[in-house]
């Protein structure tokens, strides 16, 4: 989809995308975008994001110093200290392959999105947060119809889902999950945005919100304590900057671990001749696989590592991009892992299960210090060109995301696509020693390499959200992989 208009937001959901393009389409920015497709993003794509979820915004272009915000999800401090619960490991297929998701009270990290919206809101907004997040809390309240890509999630979920009763009460009304066609109905959901846009971020970290979550998790075995609700904040940071070809790729630093690893692999393919080829696509994914070591994980919480990590070498997840008329960027990228199942009666609330999401511990579960941000692999992108805003992008999948976005930039930048193309291109991804790969790909050059083919184009290898400037036409692409969907202002 092509326009000059006012913009383009792309999505994982048509009604996400389309609360994005309403505000740009009334003279909104691209964070203004960015927030009201957020908001709708948490009634129409609730298993992938929402109040009890985590994320980053990554804002840049306009003349604006580029600026990362990470309200990503931070461990609790009781978090292995032997009170807690058993976490409840639940077996998803993807069809061609499963992942074992870990979820219950044990998994839930200390969330992040309210103080990210509030923040995002007063540093960049032009409009007031009420009537950005009135639409969605509307639909919340009326109820969404699950499409095609939701409810094929909520399918693969299902285990999970019915897991609780709170859980099953909004995914199993009667009985059984909800499929295509079915109405998701969340009343709770539309009370707890309209009291963050009119109260902000205090009743869900010091207020009776926070109350309510960890006193029922106390009860069953959770780890959050009202001191880490409390001591939580959205925190700006530098986001890492990284040349290929005649571009420059900003992209989210640590403590975060998906952006460095996509700017690592990025910097082996810009050694070599372009475009680059399978090999050396797959070569640079297992050069960046192989350097998550404990001494990389560990690292990323020094100052300045990224920088001296990149010059001494050289999932379940929905992502947002807008661009704007002004040429000002908007990525964001939120994940509530799989949720963990457990829904906090009357706040609104399924709360992340990022302890229990192997791809964010790498060196085992509840090792991490209380308070500290845990290492994402999700990694909201703009490329530059000569100072301007070329493409915005990012991706769900959890360890995925960085082999989806490389791809992605590989293909607007290498191959001069534009950005469905992009988007659509198969798709390959290196997990332990084993590349998995969407048919369509030539794989004959990989020699002797271990591959899994998949059968078709698979949520599995992600869900790249893009928008693409070029020739003084802005482009958005959303991943048919996850129902996305780019709608121009």
């Amino acid at each position: 989809m092509a326009g000059s208009g006012k913009g383009v937001v792309a999505a994982g959901h048509p009604l996400t995308a389309r609360a994005g393009a309403d505000v740009l389409r009334d003279g909104g920015n691209a964070v203004d975008a960015a927030v009201a497709a957020m908001a709708m993003s948490f009634a129409c794509e609730p298993l992938l994001t929402g109040l009890g979820a985590g994320g980053y915004m990554l804002v840049a272009g306009a003349d604006a110093e580029p600026v990362l915000l990470d309200f990503f999800a931070a461990a609790p401090s009781r978090a292995g200290d032997g009170t807690e619960a058993e976490l409840s490991g639940v077996e998803v297929s993807f069809g061609d392959a499963t992942q074992i998701f870990h979820c219950g009270p044990a998994s839930c990290a200390v969330y992040g999105v309210p103080a990210g919206v509030a923040e995002a809101v007063r540093r960049w907004c032009t409009v007031p947060l009420g009537e950005l997040a009135e639409p969605a809390a509307r639909r919340a309240e009326e109820g969404v119809v699950l499409n095609a890509g939701q409810a094929y999630v909520a399918e693969i979920l299902a285990g999970l889902l019915t897991s609780t009763p709170e859980c099953a009460a909004i995914w199993a009304p009667n009985g059984e999950i909800l499929h295509e066609g079915q109405t998701l109905v969340n009343p709770e959901l539309g009370h707890a945005l309209r009291r963050l846009a009119a109260e902000g971020p205090a009743p869900f970290y010091t207020g009776d919100i926070a109350a309510a979550v960890c006193r029922w998790l106390a009860d069953i075995g959770g780890s959050i304590t009202p001191a880490d609700l409390a001591g939580y904040s959205a925190i700006e940071r530098r986001p890492v900057s990284m040349p290929y070809r005649d571009r420059m790729i900003l992209t989210n630093p640590p403590p975060s671990a998906g952006g460095t690893l996509l700017a690592y692999a990025l910097a082996l393919l810009d050694r070599g001749p372009a475009p680059p080829t399978l090999a050396h696509t797959v070569s640079a994914m297992a050069a960046a696989q192989g350097e998550r070591t404990p001494e990389f994980v560990d690292g990323l919480a020094q100052e300045g590592f990224a920088e001296a990590f990149l010059a001494s070498r050289l999932g379940s997840t929905t992502h947002i991009s807008v661009l704007d008329s002004r040429g000002t960027a908007c990525s964001v990228t939120c994940t509530n892992g799989e949720g963990s199942a457990v829904v906090v009666p009357g706040t609104g609330l399924h709360l992340n299960n990022m302890m229990g999401e192997q791809d964010l511990n790498p060196l085992g579960f509840h090792m991490h210090p209380p308070g500290l941000r845990l290492p994402s692999m999700m990694a909201p992108t703009v490329v530059t060109r000569d100072g301007e805003v070329e493409l915005v992008l990012g991706s769900a999948g959890s360890n995925r995301i960085r082999s989806a976005i490389l791809q992605t930039i590989v293909a607007v930048v290498d191959h001069g696509a534009g950005a469905q193309e992009a988007v659509d291109s198969p798709r390959v991804h290196l997990e332990d020693d084993i590349v998995f790969a969407e048919p369509g790909v030539d794989l004959h050059a990989l020699g002797d390499r271990r591959v899994v083919r998949f059968g078709a184009r698979n949520l599995f290898f992600g869900g790249v959200q893009a928008v693409l400037s070029r020739s003084g036409q802005i482009e958005g692409a959303g991943d048919p992989r996850r129902g996305g969907v780019a709608v121009t202002a």
